[in-house]
């Protein structure tokens, strides 16, 4: 016999024999539940860290990770020598200068949105909008075309598509011979992107960063948008700009606007894997429970087994055999189902909607319309090493107890 006694017969017992048929269901009923519970926290985990990525990458491809501007209302004080500044940095990977009207659209039906004035040619180093788009085109965004290009959902709420009209109007008063009146300009739609995030598609227009800074009446851009190298670095970049930048610049970013929202998408996630940690806690009790019995049910064993020379430690080793085989079955049925079932989620729940006809995530209401899964081995390792910490620790007690086994008391009925 090349292996270990408490392993052969840890693995033995695992075995069902008439007797202990009950205890082997037992077993099973507990692989069973740890690999249930294991599954769901990895697949929670996969959906949580799917709804972070996408809200991030699509709130964060729409908006800048940092941006300079000057003060409220007023473009940026010689924005050419901010620019040389802002490049300067060695964590700025893009720059771009922008103009924000907030304005009112109308088309066949009418609906406010913000528009930004852009220069096509810098824009894509700071955000990816020329990506998403679904209809015309991106750099039609030209000086003196009088050219716009909408959200998707915006356009339908217009009712417009490319090539029609549009016109915009500024509630900004300008004086004319009939007394004041808002600023009014007729724009063609050229183009119509989808981000995906009803937050820009309903809410967001696009033109050229010359048509902006006439409608506005300035000269120059209301600010820079910035892109890093890591969107993690924007408050140290920030606290540097506005050293080297000086007071009439602010320099604001994207943790001043979303912050608390990615912030609590993480606290989220950690409840959520403190709470389905529990269902593995519980899961585990199946575990205590098959071992105490299988310990009532193998005393006489034990008792022969000390009178032969077998340690307690040595018994105890017999036990938690058993007890951590059951874990490890468990956990890797878990790991590779719940992988799988990470991976095949979005269609899953597509097919789960054309069947009955139920929409889980409306666009009309959330950022996103369809159940995100983005499967990081990092949580799967987590969630491996907790199981099999609860099922090591669910084996210490049951083994203790055969330990303490005395071998004339268990053998006097036999």
């Amino acid at each position: 016999m090349f292996r270990p006694l408490e392993l052969f017969i840890g693995l033995r017992y695992v075995r069902a024999k008439r007797r202990n048929q009950f205890i082997s269901f037992i077993s099973t009923v507990s692989i069973v539940c740890i690999t249930i519970s294991v599954m769901a926290l990895i697949t929670v985990m996969s959906v949580m860290n799917g709804f972070d990525y996408q809200l991030r990458s699509r709130i964060l491809g729409a908006i800048s990770d940092a941006t300079v501007s000057g003060l409220p209302g007023e473009p940026v004080q010689n924005w050419q020598y901010a620019m040389q500044q802002v490049k300067a940095n060695p964590h700025v990977r893009g720059a771009a200068p922008y103009v924000e009207i907030q304005s009112f659209l109308q088309g066949q039906r009418s609906s406010g949105a913000m528009v930004r004035g852009i220069d096509t040619k810098q824009e894509p180093n700071v955000s990816d909008i020329n990506q998403h788009m679904v209809a015309g085109s991106f750099d039609s965004l030209k000086s003196d075309d009088w050219n716009i290009v909408l959200g998707k959902d915006l356009a339908l709420q217009l009712g417009v598509n490319v090539g029609d009209k549009v016109t915009m109007v500024v509630p900004e008063l300008r004086t004319s011979l009939l007394g004041a009146m808002p600023r009014i300009r007729g724009f063609t739609v050229s183009g119509i992107f989808e981000m995906g995030m009803e937050e820009f598609d309903s809410g967001l227009g696009l033109i050229s960063l010359d048509n902006a800074e006439k409608l506005k009446s300035i000269n120059g851009p209301t600010g820079i948008r910035l892109k890093l190298d890591n969107l993690y670095n924007a408050q140290p970049v920030a606290r540097e700009l506005s050293d080297s930048l000086g007071q009439v610049y602010m320099v604001t970013t994207w943790m001043d606007s979303h912050a608390n929202f990615f912030t609590a998408i993480s606290m989220e996630k950690k409840v959520m894997f403190i709470i389905l940690s529990l269902i593995i806690l519980v899961a585990v009790i199946n575990l205590i429970s098959m071992l105490m019995m299988l310990v009532t049910d193998k005393q006489a064993d034990i008792a022969i087994l000390r009178t032969l020379g077998s340690t307690p430690r040595s018994i105890m080793g017999m036990f938690m055999v058993q007890g951590v085989l059951v874990g490890f079955v468990g956990i890797g049925f878990g790991v590779g189902l719940g992988s799988l079932l990470s991976w095949r989620l979005p269609g899953i729940v597509k097919w789960i909607e054309h069947v009955t006809g139920y929409t889980f995530l409306s666009p009309d209401v959330y950022y996103i319309s369809e159940v995100p899964s983005k499967l990081d081995w990092h949580d799967v390792i987590w969630v491996s090493l907790v199981t099999f910490l609860f099922s090591l620790l669910a084996t210490l007690y049951p083994a203790w107890r055969a330990s303490r086994t005395q071998p004339a008391q268990a053998l006097r009925y036999e």
